[in-house]
């Protein structure tokens, strides 16, 4: 039907150009996010791109869901500004007619959103997340760069490597300064290396000299070493387990029903159950007069938007403090926007016909007259 086939094009003209501004906005934001924290320590400067390729894969639900919504607003709001959905209304089709195209160009991507915050979002969580773990886990030694001081993990050492070796593992000329409770020391050596016991991680140095001052006495103590031993981490370096439920697949989270647990299956759900309700609050909110050069409908469309997704989030809160069940967080807030959504649709609809039939009277009454 030309009904059909042309809102369809047009709604797909607007997701695609949404689509485009929105996660162009989403990956500068994430990028300067990720380069700083690469800047502050946080994460390895030759992860910046692998990292930013995973948080913007595990984002991009919540994009695709936006790019949707707004793609039905601006796209309606347009026509009715230019008078196309006047002409719609008098030959008959009701605003309720529009949920079949608006639906059919949606059913696509909503399949992309489902299939993307049930398999890739735990994935791009745990991929991200190892990364982190293995970047923090890894040894005070391999943070160093030659010529340069850097802190150690827990900041109660500062290490200093003249040169590095080939073998990230070891290094040559190794000063470090070291403060605890009972004083500071500060050692130097010709060589180091890594030695692994259990969980625990050493660093061995080799020919050096250990000066330490005793902060109640202030005495000091000078002793030299062939070989000596710095417990640098506390524990191993090691594959990181998935115990946050945002890393745990779909199938986990049911098969362990915690509340944490049921609280993500939760989230997941309700943000594909929001931006299936969302296309159609989208278009009772899409109204527009075409009198007034605003764009207030967008306004309050994004104000419905940010706080649907606020509340999506808040009954994961509920969930997992144990305050309602999965089945009643996802029934009481979705089938309320449902009902919200469908109200606004009636209630359109219903006052387009009140105002056609209106329109009409008066040029009833005119041509009985003449």
């Amino acid at each position: 039907m030309l009904f059909d086939s042309t809102l369809r094009r047009e709604l797909s003209r607007g997701f695609g150009a949404t689509l485009v501004v929105i996660l162009t906005i989403v990956l500068t934001m994430f990028l300067i996010r990720t380069v700083s924290q690469a800047a502050n320590g946080a994460i390895a400067p030759q992860d910046v791109v692998l990292l930013l390729g995973y948080v913007a894969l595990g984002h991009l639900p919540t994009v695709l869901a936006l790019s949707l919504f707004v793609a039905v607003v601006v796209t309606l709001g347009r026509m009715y500004r230019e008078s196309e959905m006047v002409i719609w209304f008098a030959s008959g089709v009701g605003i309720m007619r529009f949920i079949r195209p608006v639906l059919s160009m949606a059913w696509p991507v909503l399949l992309v959103i489902g299939l993307m915050l049930f398999y890739v979002w735990p994935w791009g969580n745990r991929s991200s997340l190892e990364l982190r773990d293995r970047y923090e886990q890894r040894s005070d030694l391999s943070r160093v760069a030659p010529g340069v001081f850097q802190g150690s993990s827990d900041g109660r050492s500062v290490f200093f490597v003249e040169r590095d070796s080939a073998d990230k593992a070891n290094a040559r000329n190794v000063f470090i300064l070291s403060n605890h409770e009972h004083g500071e020391s500060v050692t130097v050596a010709r060589g180091g290396h890594l030695s692994t016991e259990g969980e625990d991680r050493f660093l061995v140095l080799d020919k050096g000299q250990r000066n330490e001052m005793d902060a109640r006495s202030g005495q000091y103590a000078l002793s030299s070493f062939e070989t000596y031993r710095l417990l640098t981490s506390p524990r191993a370096a090691r594959a990181v387990k998935g115990e946050s439920p945002k890393t745990m697949r779909s199938i986990e989270l049911l098969s362990a029903p915690t509340p944490r647990n049921l609280a993500e299956l939760t989230w997941r759900i309700g943000m594909l159950l929001g931006a299936a309700n969302l296309l159609l609050l989208g278009i009772g909110l899409a109204a527009t007069n075409p009198r007034l050069a605003s764009n207030w409908n967008l306004l309050f469309a994004l104000m419905a938007f940010v706080a649907y997704y606020n509340l999506i989030n808040l009954s994961q809160a509920w969930v997992a403090s144990g305050r309602f069940s999965m089945g009643g967080a996802l029934a009481g807030l979705h089938l309320a926007a449902l009902g919200v959504a469908m109200g606004l649709l009636w209630w359109r609809d219903h006052a387009a016909v009140t105002r056609l039939a209106a329109r009409r009277t008066p040029m009833t009454s005119a041509r009985a007259a003449a």
